[in-house]
């Protein structure tokens, strides 16, 4: 039975992930690997709350927004490849999460 990975790869930086995700899909189409994506997201703006003072009645400062961005990839099949790609080294800005199912041929 095949398995399916799903990686999710999050950063504030975006150039680095496009050169990550551009990367991982130049490595599969090289191996022969069934890979579906990489599929944008949208735009995520995180709110980080920023304290004057650390006691709780110190009050607030405008909070900092960023942005996160995300992109998906789906490998189909080849393990190892999936493998691979999950537990390389990636730069610190990049997040990457992985999602494993297993699949069963009907019938």
């Amino acid at each position: 039975m095949p398995f399916v990975t799903r990686l999710t790869l999050q950063s504030g930086d975006r150039e680095t992930l496009e050169r990550v995700v551009t990367d991982i899909k130049e490595r599969a189409e090289r191996k022969g690997v069934e890979l579906r994506g990489p599929n944008p997201e949208p735009q995520r703006d995180v709110t980080a709350p920023q304290y004057q003072r650390l006691d709780p009645d110190g009050g607030r400062f405008e909070g900092w927004t960023y942005p996160v961005y995300v992109r998906s990839i789906v490998i189909v099949g080849h393990d190892e490849f999936a493998r691979n790609v999950a537990g390389a080294d990636y730069p610190s800005s990049i997040h990457i999460e992985a999602d494993i199912e297993q699949v069963s041929n009907p019938g």
